[in-house]
Order: structure tokens, then sequence, then C-alpha cells
């Protein structure tokens, strides 16, 4: 037995690989992903009905029905969920990965409990059941935390010195963990103490941070979820686990640190700086160079897209607030009916989760091809002749390039700045999550398109079809 098992998960481990592999381009994600969901399927049943150990019926009952109810919970949920949502879903799941891996953490310590030779468990051991306890609590606290802030239930809370209470709650858990080791890890209450400890640094360590770096937050604990899978890998002599969690774990941390160079910023200003906090709220109507803005009709900005030879469109969150992404791919074949080139500029931080506008313009049926990156597609800008803006904010602001005062000053932006002409669409003149003023608004060449994305888009197509 075994021998198969080992085999099973050696096809698991070689699906985790090859379906990872696949996620790295947008044509080939969605068939990766089924792979790998595959070899996960194959590792359970792998594990379920051959094992070396004998398992009483009820178990098997019990592991049934659990799966049933989970796969039926999950399909639902992954079904029904809108393109708007699934920043909270992603964060919702690293949180349930993360609450696995502390409550085997926490069977695990029961088991080894009482043993009469428990005071001569390896220390290793001892501490990889902590860190499973630990990192798991962080990653589930801190991932609700993360849902609630992307869902609106909850503002940034600034405590006073937060940074520094949050690292010295963080070194407390550090001393307090390795006293356990070094007692034996023989007491409930100690373990139960240092469980609701780590609960409640995830919290600490989530609340402070702002909406501008909930890309960067949602990739680290998704990381930090990857790591917890691994551990219990280890505790369990799992290699599947462990190779799998590995695999996610340096996936999301290499992501994380992608995020952060699109913003210029090294993590520890992520975690300790959170700029984006506080939006600025209410109307503005002019720049800090004493400019004003240019108001535009659905009208004039099809005539403007329909005499153009290149158009580029930036998608931002407000596209997906709207779930104006199916007509915006409508605005696009018709464009291209007319003989116009057309591509989105996708910056790397866009939207509130890594891959946010990838995965929104691909459930449109947008062709991969015309999603280009932020590197590749800012060289065409000075020989665009339109750009549309549509939702997006701090990833198209000059600031980041003119204002050293400004706290975006050296993140890498979408220069649309230098296309012939400029068509912003927002529902109104408030800033976005960076808190700050957008001089790209009272740039001469920006026309702003006022309304709900999937209105104005609407309108737009409708003017264009009568040209």
């Amino acid at each position: 037995m075994s021998i198969i098992l080992s085999i099973i998960y050696l096809i698991a481990t070689v699906t985790f690989v090859f379906g990872l592999k696949m996620l790295g381009h947008p044509e080939t994600a969605k068939k990766g992903n089924l792979i790998s969901a595959v070899g996960m399927v194959i590792a359970i049943i792998g594990t379920i009905f051959f094992h070396d150990f004998e398992v009483p019926l009820i178990n098997y009952l019990l592991i049934g029905s659990a799966l049933l109810v989970g796969t039926i919970i999950g399909w639902l949920i992954a079904v029904k969920v809108e393109m708007t949502k699934m920043p909270e879903l992603v964060s919702l799941f690293n949180g349930f990965g993360g609450g696995s891996a502390l409550l085997i953490g926490l069977v695990e310590f029961g088991k080894n409990v009482g043993v009469e030779d428990s005071m001569k468990l390896s220390s290793s051991i001892i501490t990889t059941i902590l860190a499973a306890i630990i990192i798991g609590s962080i990653t589930f606290t801190g991932s609700l935390i993360a849902w609630a802030k992307l869902n609106g239930s909850m503002n940034d809370i600034r405590l006073p010195k937060y940074n520094l209470i949050n690292n010295v709650f963080f070194l407390g858990l550090i001393v307090f963990g390795t006293y356990i080791v070094m007692q034996g890890a023989d007491s409930f209450v100690l373990i139960y103490l240092l469980l609701f400890a780590a609960l409640a640094y995830g919290v600490l360590f989530v609340i402070p941070i702002g909406g501008a770096d909930m890309p960067v937050v949602i990739s680290l604990l998704n990381s930090l979820t990857g790591i917890a899978a691994a551990i219990t890998g280890i505790l369990y002599g799992n290699m599947v686990m462990l190779v799998g969690g590995i695999l996610v774990g340096s996936a999301g941390l290499i992501l994380t640190f992608v995020m952060c160079n699109a913003m210029n910023r090294s993590l520890s200003n992520v975690i300790f700086g959170a700029f984006g906090g506080d939006s600025a709220t209410g109307a503005v109507s002019a720049g800090k160079t004493g400019g004003t803005i240019k108001k535009t009709t659905a009208s004039d900005s099809a005539i403007l897209l329909n005499y153009a030879n290149k158009v580029v469109i930036v998608p931002g969150y407000g596209l997906a607030v709207a779930q104006a992404q199916h007509i915006i791919h409508e605005l696009e074949l018709l464009l291209i009916k007319k003989g116009v080139d057309v591509s989105y500029a996708i910056h790397p931080v866009a939207g509130r989760m890594p891959g946010h506008m990838n995965v929104l313009l691909a459930e449109s049926k947008v062709d991969y091809d015309k999603l280009i990156e932020m590197d590749d597609i800012n060289p065409q800008f000075p020989n665009t002749d339109v750009v549309l803006v549509v939702g997006a904010n701090d990833v198209v602001n000059p600031a980041a390039h003119n204002d050293p005062s400004s706290p975006i000053y050296g993140m890498p932006i979408l220069d649309v700045e230098n296309a012939r002409h400029i068509i912003v669409n927002k529902r109104s003149m408030n800033a976005g999550y960076a808190g700050i003023e957008n001089e790209l608004f009272f740039n001469q060449k920006t026309s702003m398109l006022f309304g709900d994305a999937k209105s104005a888009l609407t309108e737009l197509v409708s003017e264009l079809r009568n040209m």
C-alpha cells in the first residue's frame, strides 16, 4: 500500500508543478488550475484508501460527509460569487487554509500531551507544532480582517504607536513559543494562551494596513497559508502536503515582492507604512497647479474614439464595481470592426488583488493577447490616439513622477499622460485608495466622462453604433 500511495503522491506533485507553471500565462491558466485540482483529488483519494493503518468505518463516513459538504459549499460559492467580490473570496480561502493548519497543530499537540515520554519528543517536532499554530492563527484572523476591509465592513484603524505595539507583540509570541518548547510542551493552558495571542496578532497585523496595499497583503497571506500547509505536511510526514505548501508559499512570496516592486516600495514599508488608509471624500475642482477639469459627453467621446487609429483601455476597480467588463469588451469589438487598433493596459496592482483585471477581462472573453503589461505598454502611449481610463486612479497618477511629496512618488505607473487624448470615466472626483488628488484629471488633454462605468460605456457603445 505504501508503494502505491507514494506513486499517487508523486503523480499529484507533478500535477501541482505543471499546474503552477501553466498558471503563469492567462491562456493556459484555466487548464493549469484544472490539472492542479485533479492532482489534489488524486492525493485525497490516495490518502483515504491507501494508508497503512486501520480506520474505523465511522471515520470514513465522517470524512466522506465532510468532503461532500465542503465540495457543495465551495462549488456554490465559486459559481455565485461576483467578480467584484473575488478578492474577498480569496481572502476567505486563505483564512480557511490557515484555520486548518492551526487545528492540525492543536490536534497533534493533543496527541502528544500526556504521553509518558513526551518530554523526550524532539524539540524540532514541538517547534513545528507551535509554528503551525502561530502561522495558521495569524493567517486565519488576518485574512478575516482583510475580508472585512475589502468588503467595506471595516475601516482602517490606527492605534497609537501601532508599529511598536505590533513589533513587541510579535517578539512576545516568539519568546512565549520558545518558552513553551523549553518547558517540554506539556501544558494545554500555555498552548491556548499562545493560540489566542497569535489570533490577536493576526488582527493587529492587518488592521492598520490601508486599502491601497490590499493586493500585497492578500498575496502575503496567501504565502503564509502555503507555509502553514507545508508545516502540517512535516507534522504528518506527508510529502504532497509539503510540496504543495512550498509551491504556494514560494509563489505567494514571489508575487508579494512583485507587487511591492510595482509600487516601488519595500515589504516592510507596506506592512509598517500603511499609506492609503484614509481616502479623501468630496469633490475637487482644481489641481495643485490651478488647472480645471474638462467634462465630456458620451457623444463627444464616441467621435474621438471613432476617428482614432490606436486606442488603449486602462481598466481599474471601478470597472469591476460596475460589472462593466462585458460592455467594455463590446466596445472593444465595435472599435476593432471600425479598423481601430485596441489593447488593454494592465498595471500589476490594479484592482484589489493580484491579477484582478486579468481575471475580470478574461470573464468577458477578451483576447489574452490584448492584455499588455505596464512595461510593454508604456512605450506605446506616445503613439496612442486615445486612452480610455475606466475606474483606475492611482495607477495613472502623474504625481508618481512629478511630486516628491506625494505618498506614491516613485511608484511605477501607466504613462497615459503621454497619449494624444485621454478620456477618464469616473463616478466623481473622489480620490483613489491613496487618498490623493490625481494630476491627470487636470491635464489639458484629459476629458472627464462622469457616471457609472456600465451606464457610461453602454451609452458610448450606442453612440458609436450610430456613426
